[in-house]
Order: structure tokens, then C-alpha cells, then sequence
């Protein structure tokens, strides 16, 4: 089997996606169509990968990451997958075979394509082909009666009767031959409609110069489906989502429905997870023995420990939560926050860069920011750590034990010692001493004959 380079064909502008996002930008399961094809082509470890870029130039390697692996070739003008191919010979090893893929089929898998280039010789070319119920519109591969070689493939325009019946079709995902691909490119014209160099005339070029050519099959029809307008890609979106949906449901993981989920990452589960509907998982989402995600939630880059249950409406962020706690519903924990065992978080409350220790509870309308919380801690409804005066911001310190009292504001930085309780109300702006109870009001006053203002009645 021959060293292989990849080549990613990711020029086109996509005209029938009517928008100003390059074709291969547009987001599938939260993030760039080419970003999946070049993560699958990553699992391969080729030698090369060279990405032929074209409309969005930098924005799509800004976009995708430029990183030093990659190499960006860039066609100018688009005269086809000929021409795009012949950009990135230069960087192409002889003694190698290129696999060619497109930056708008982003759910080819990476087996799918380890079977093609285990056909692979360095004299060989394979092709991926796949029998579809309905192959209009795509080139046929046609094969010889008596070997069932491939002989050629004639696009549907081309077709006899005969042929248009065929169908095994050609997916454009194939493995050339480094030490033909030169003299093939340079033989390749554009006498056509369109005025193009299509790379499939090689495989004519091939049959003429005796070059054996193997073919193989993608698992699923949808592998090898592209992305020419919003239409193919939400359902591509949806194919997607569902193959997860299966394979966390064959893990053991209860979907309450398969359609209403939306993995935007990656997402690992332990035993006896529960997720309800309408739940999104984007970045890294690891999920404890028995975690129960309700309804209408959004997690991202989160890890949740055993036990614990996410209330309806919730969102996590960059947040570490864990074991058996209770959050929401309508809780927003955000990037920066750890929760510790057996904490309860509740409706309405948004927590951010905080510790919170194992036992305490924020469980009503409160905000906690910039926050050292210790164990046992009750924190009362409608309070607030006041971390910002405009300019820099400042942290609150919590000990164990301290019950803070509703409607109460924490004025950083401030040391709210153990054991402390603050009265209902009380607006804090110097350190508590341990044990005591501290409490800052106003006098109460009732004013007697006072009358409510009215408005006229003219």
C-alpha cells in the first residue's frame, strides 16, 4: 500500500447557498463543513494534506485554522476539479497515491475511506462508488460485461438509454496514482459546456493506459452526499445528529426523542444518563453515571459528575459540576465556575468564575461572580456579590457554615467570616466577624397623614 497524500478540493463560492459565507463554511453540528472532512482526514495520518481553496481565500483558513500541517493551495480561477487538482502537484510525493476529497461532503467516515486505500497499489487507481435508487443527475460508472472492470464514467448529459439505467455512480472520492497524475492532468481538456477540466476524464485515460482500476462502497448513501444549497444541509444536520442519537442510545444512554437532540462536539456518557428533549451539547460534554439532563438545556465544554440533575432551561459553560448536585431550572453557570458535591444551584440563578463547596445552596434569584464559597453555606433569594465597579473586578470570600439572609448585596472584596449570618436586606461592605450576626438597615419609619400622590382628574 503506497504513502498517501490528500487532496481537499474547497474552492467553489456555492452560488445556491445564497450568501456570502463560503460554501464550506457554513456551520454542520457547530462547526465548518470543510472542518469535518479535514478532521476525518486527519484520522488517515497521510503524509500531505493540501486543501485547494479558492472563494473566501483567507477567511477560510482563518476560519478553518491555519495550522502548520496543512498546506493551502490556491485556484484562482475555478475551471474545474481538474485544474484544482493540477494546483497542488507541486507538493505532491511521486512514489505516493493522492486521495482526493471535497470540502462540501463532510460525513464520509473514516473507515469508509481506510477500505478505499487499502485497494490502493502505486499503479492502481480506486474509485468510491455507490448504487443509488434514483441516480439522476450523476455520472454513471460504466463496466465491461464480461470482467466488470470499470471502463468508464459518463456523466448523465452523455448517457445512452441504456446507461441512464445504471446505478452505481461515481462519488467523486477517489485515489489516483501520483506517478500517472501528471501526464493525466496535463492530457485533460476543457472542450466541454461548461469549459472545464474535470478530473473524472481521467479515468478514461486510465482504462486506455491499461491502469487497473478498483472500486469500493461507503456504508450509507448519506457519506458521500455534498452540500450545494441550506435544503441538503439541514438535512445532512439531521442525518448527523441522528447517527449520534443511535449510537448513545446503543451505549445505553435514554434519549426521550432521538430527533430533538443536537450534538455540536463531543459528547461521552456514562451508565444510566437520561437527556429530555431539545438539549444542546457543543464542545467537550462529559456526563457522570446517572445524570439526568432535563429539558431545553444547553451544555457546553462541561463536565457533570455522577448523580447530578440539570434542571429545565439551564445552561453550563466551561463549568465543572459535581456529584449529585441540583442545578435550575433556569440556572446560567458560567466559564470559570466549579461545583463541588452535593450542591444545589436553583432558579434563576447565575454563578460565574466561582468556587462553590461541597453542600451549599444558591437556590433562588441570586448572582454569584467572582466568589469563594465554602461548605454548608445557604444563600439567601435575590442576593448578589457586587464584583465590579466599573473598571476592575474584585473577589468575595465565603466561609463555611455562613447563612446569608434574602436581598442582601456583598460589596467586594469582602470576607464573609465562618459561621457567620448577615440579616435579610443588609448591604455589606467591610469583613464579618466569625460566628456573629451582621446586619445593616435603615430605621424603619411610618409617617403619619402622609398621602399617596394622585393625578389630577381635569
Amino acid at each position: 500500500m503506497p504513502r498517501i497524500n490528500v487532496v481537499i478540493l474547497a474552492a467553489g463560492m456555492g452560488k445556491r447557498m445564497r450568501s456570502a459565507l463560503p460554501k464550506v463554511l457554513h456551520p454542520l453540528a457547530g462547526k465548518p463543513i470543510l472542518s469535518h472532512v479535514l478532521d476525518t482526514a486527519r484520522t488517515l495520518s497521510p503524509e500531505k494534506i493540501c486543501v485547494i481553496y479558492g472563494y473566501g481565500g483567507e477567511r477560510v483558513r482563518q476560519t478553518v485554522g491555519d495550522d502548520s500541517n496543512l498546506i493551502w493551495v490556491e485556484q484562482a480561477q475555478q475551471l474545474g476539479t481538474g485544474h484544482a487538482v493540477k494546483q497542488a502537484l507541486p507538493y505532491l510525493e511521486k512514489g505516493s497515491a493522492t486521495l482526493v476529497l471535497f470540502g462540501d461532503v463532510p460525513l464520509v467516515k473514516s473507515n469508509t475511506l481506510e477500505e478505499l486505500i487499502g485497494k490502493a497499489r502505486a499503479d492502481n487507481l480506486v474509485l468510491l462508488t455507490v448504487e443509488l435508487d434514483n441516480p439522476t443527475g450523476y455520472g454513471r460508472i460504466v463496466r465491461d460485461s464480461e470482467t466488470n472492470r470499470v471502463q468508464a464514467i459518463v456523466e448523465e448529459k452523455d448517457a445512452l438509454p441504456s446507461q441512464k439505467a445504471i446505478r452505481e455512480i461515481n462519488t467523486g472520492i477517489m485515489i489516483l496514482p501520483n506517478m500517472y497524475l501528471e501526464s493525466w492532468l496535463d492530457r485533460l481538456s476543457n472542450n466541454n459546456t461548461q469549459g472545464e477540466y474535470y478530473l473524472t476524464d481521467i479515468i478514461a485515460m486510465a482504462v486506455d493506459d491499461g491502469i487497473q482500476i478498483e472500486t469500493s462502497n461507503p456504508s450509507s448513501e448519506w457519506e458521500v452526499v455534498g452540500v450545494n444549497d441550506k435544503v441538503q444541509l439541514s438535512s445532512l444536520e439531521r442525518i448527523y445528529q441522528q447517527d449520534i442519537a443511535n449510537k448513545l442510545m446503543e451505549q445505553g444512554v435514554m434519549l426521550a426523542d432521538p430527533a430533538r437532540l443536537d450534538v455540536r462536539g463531543k459528547l461521552v456518557c456514562g451508565n444510566d444518563v437520561e437527556i429530555d428533549v431539545n438539549c444542546i451539547f457543543e464542545g467537550n460534554v462529559r456526563l457522570g453515571d446517572g445524570v439526568k439532563v432535563n429539558a431545553n438545556c444547553i451544555l457546553r465544554n462541561v463536565v457533570v459528575s455522577d448523580g447530578t440533575v440539570i434542571h429545565p432551561f439551564s445552561m453550563l459553560e466551561d463549568t465543572r459540576v459535581g456529584e449529585n448536585c441540583r442545578v435550575g431550572p433556569y440556572a446560567r453557570i458560567r466559564p470559570g465556575t466549579q461545583l463541588d458535591d452535593v450542591v444545589h444551584v436553583g432558579n434563576f440563578v447565575e454563578i460565574k468564575n466561582s468556587h462553590i463547596a461541597s453542600g451549599s445552596k444558591v437556590n433562588h434569584l441570586s448572582y454569584i461572580g467572582d466568589t469563594e464559597m465554602g461548605k454548608q453555606v445557604n444563600i439567601g433569594a435575590g442576593t448578589i456579590t457586587c464584583n465590579y465597579d466599573g473598571a476592575f473586578k474584585y473577589r468575595t470570600i465565603i466561609e463555611d457554615n455562613v447563612f446569608i439572609g434574602s436581598d442582601s448585596q456583598l460589596i467586594a472584596p469582602v470576607t464573609v467570616a465562618k459561621g457567620s449570618t448577615i440579616g435579610a436586606g443588609s448591604t455589606i461592605t467591610r469583613d464579618t466577624p466569625e460566628g456573629q450576626l451582621t446586619l445593616s438597615r435603615v430605621k424603619q419609619i411610618s409617617i403619619a397623614h402622609w398621602k399617596r400622590p394622585q393625578k389630577n382628574k381635569d
